[in-house]
């Protein structure tokens, strides 16, 4: 996986969500905090993209190319799950 670069945002992610946390003791602008936040969420997703292709592209290829078959159908179910779960409204 490629760690470094998923921790690395996440890192400057968790830098953001302080500097939300002091705008709001600050009493910033409603709408000013409002874009940080999701300014925030859209890096998380970004992050979350990025895990996911990593998974895709090791996990994910190396269950369907082995012979387990209760592991590709442990794998492929997990991907259905997390589709399923960022879809949900």
């Amino acid at each position: 996986m490629k760690n470094e670069a998923a921790a690395k945002r996440l890192r400057t992610i968790q830098g953001h969500v302080g500097g939300i946390a002091r705008m709001v003791d600050e009493g910033e602008y409603c709408i000013d905090v409002i874009r940080q936040i999701q300014a925030v969420q859209a890096a998380l997703n970004k992050v979350s993209q990025m895990v996911l292709e990593d998974h895709m592209h090791h996990c994910l290829i190396t269950a369907v190319q082995g012979d387990d078959v209760n592991e590709r159908e442990r794998v492929l179910a997990e991907i259905a799950d997390v589709f399923q779960t960022a879809t949900k409204s």
